[in-house]
């Protein structure tokens, strides 16, 4: 999740954001996510420790919607079938929910590992 992104760049920018946009809403239609009732945020790495943490810091109520997505995708990929198109996660609702818990987490983790590793040295 965490890395450099063009998104700030491009949204200051509106001619370029005008331009760019088809590519991108049909690269996010391609990825496919959606026809599976996903949001983006679903695919994120579980892996990972930030994301570890990123998640339990979730509502009880958002962390039930995200499982619920997830086996309504694993069986939707069991029975190679796609949701009926009124079903498809809509634009709209694609909207980041972890994405900002993960990237405060790793600010936390790198302070943590910053602070962890200071030495102390004794002057004479």
């Amino acid at each position: 999740m965490s890395g450099y992104s063009l998104a700030p760049f491009v949204l200051r920018r509106p001619w370029l954001a005008n331009m760019l946009m088809p590519a991108a809403n049909w690269y996010a239609n391609a990825a496919g996510y959606k026809k599976l009732g996903l949001r983006y945020d679903d695919l994120a790495e579980e892996e990972r420790e930030s994301t570890q943490i990123a998640l339990k810091r979730l509502s009880p109520k958002e962390s039930y919607d995200r499982i619920y997505r997830i086996r309504r995708s694993v069986q939707c990929s069991y029975q190679h079938k796609l949701l009926p198109k009124d079903q498809w996660t809509k634009p709209e609702e694609d909207t980041p929910y972890l994405r900002d818990i993960i990237n405060q987490v790793e600010a936390e983790l790198a302070e943590k590992d910053a602070l962890d590793s200071m030495t102390v040295t004794k002057r004479h």
